[in-house]
């Protein structure tokens, strides 16, 4: 149960999921001003977010036109070779990246590129060789202090459990060869154990490849990527209706929070947030449960492009049921809104947007600039 400014607070997001777009926004900007900052709404937040290479043209030009509204930048990114060197993936050298990072640099904009891999294999290959994780680790201080970055984000996804040790010294190596530049780390959501098993949870459940302890101490800033939930949660998959398969559902990600928090302290944590969305098809069996299949990631002019009637689901992001027969399911302005004001309620330090690539609903910058 919510009581005063947070049952305002919870009564108001309802009704602003039934209202149109440009209300949501103006009563939700509002909202961000007005409620007491002793409660719901703490205090302003640092706002960053990746530009993609794969979409840096109209990415870049997104941010340049909105970076007075941002606390830092992430060029995503640098990736890892088999070999465990770097690889310069987004061609940070050509235009139009010099450009933004001169302009982010006079207007006191941080610039973190991110260092990103996902090869779990790789992974444990090069960080359990001591050797070769320290010489990553230099090359990474090394190529920080070179280009005059303000630090590095390491976003290692899809690790092993038996990595998670190699992990952590690789980050302390990390940590100490980087001076004054900052390490910020950018890790998957944990959803607490009575949320994803309603029975007894196996032994291996608490196998995980971060260690939440070591990463406090050797990251300035953790980014939980509270998003992909899909069917993770099943005492929220059990509460709602179906079709129900979130990006990021808030009240799955309050939880998300707060597990974290338990390990990392809150003034270092930064809410991972989504701007795209997932399609996919389903079938209901005699018992009324759902299955889905995964059709594709989309952005939300995607979606609008269809046509029909898209509401807002019980997640709080936008659905839409195609003619196809299959579901959609995005994050637009209305949901942003909801995450901006759950990180204030909870008092982390700040939001990182994934993504800032010119395809997210505009009305995101409208959120943002209230978020700080």
């Amino acid at each position: 149960m919510f009581t005063g400014m947070e049952a305002v607070y919870h009564r108001d997001r309802i009704r602003l999921q039934r209202a149109p777009m440009w209300i949501r926004l103006f009563v939700g900007s509002v909202l961000l001003v007005l409620l007491s900052p002793s409660t719901v709404f703490a205090a302003s937040l640092e706002v960053s977010g990746w530009i993609p290479y794969w979409r840096a043209a109209t990415g870049i030009a997104d941010v340049s036109a909105h970076l007075d509204q941002i606390t830092e930048i992430n060029p995503f990114g640098y990736s890892v070779k088999s070999n465990g060197t770097l690889a310069d993936t987004l061609a940070i050298e050509k235009a139009p990246w010099p450009a933004l990072i001169a302009d982010a640099k006079k207007k006191k904009v941080r610039v973190i590129p991110t260092v990103m891999w996902s090869d779990g294999e790789a992974i444990h290959r090069i960080l359990s060789n001591t050797e070769k994780r320290r010489a990553l680790a230099t090359e990474i201080a090394n190529l920080v202090k070179t280009k005059g970055y303000d630090g590095i984000d390491i976003n290692f996804e899809g690790k092993q459990a038996r990595t998670k040790e190699y992990f952590s010294l690789f980050l302390k190596g990390l940590y100490t060869k980087m001076g004054n530049k900052w390490v910020m780390c950018s890790i998957e959501a944990r959803t607490p154990l009575d949320s994803r098993y309603l029975g007894q949870a196996p032994a291996s459940a608490t196998q995980y490849a971060n260690d939440h302890k070591e990463i406090g101490k050797y990251c300035d800033r953790v980014r939980i990527m509270a998003y992909d939930q899909g069917t993770v949660d099943l005492r929220l998959n059990a509460a709602r209706s179906a079709p129900y398969i979130p990006v990021a559902d808030a009240a799955w990600v309050e939880k998300v929070i707060f597990e974290t928090a338990k390990n990392i302290p809150l003034k270092k944590i930064v809410l991972g947030i989504p701007t795209y969305g997932r399609e996919y098809s389903f079938t209901i069996d005699e018992a009324g449960k759902y299955t889905y299949k995964h059709i594709r990631a989309f952005n939300p002019d995607t979606a609008l492009a269809l046509g029909g009637a898209p509401v807002r689901g019980e997640s709080g992001e936008m659905t839409l049921m195609t003619a196809s027969s299959t579901f959609m399911v995005w994050s637009d302005a209305g949901a942003i809104v909801d995450k901006i004001a759950l990180a204030k309620k909870l008092g982390v330090r700040g939001v990182a947007v994934f993504k800032f690539d010119g395809l997210a609903d505009p009305g995101m910058w409208d959120v943002l600039r209230a978020a700080r």
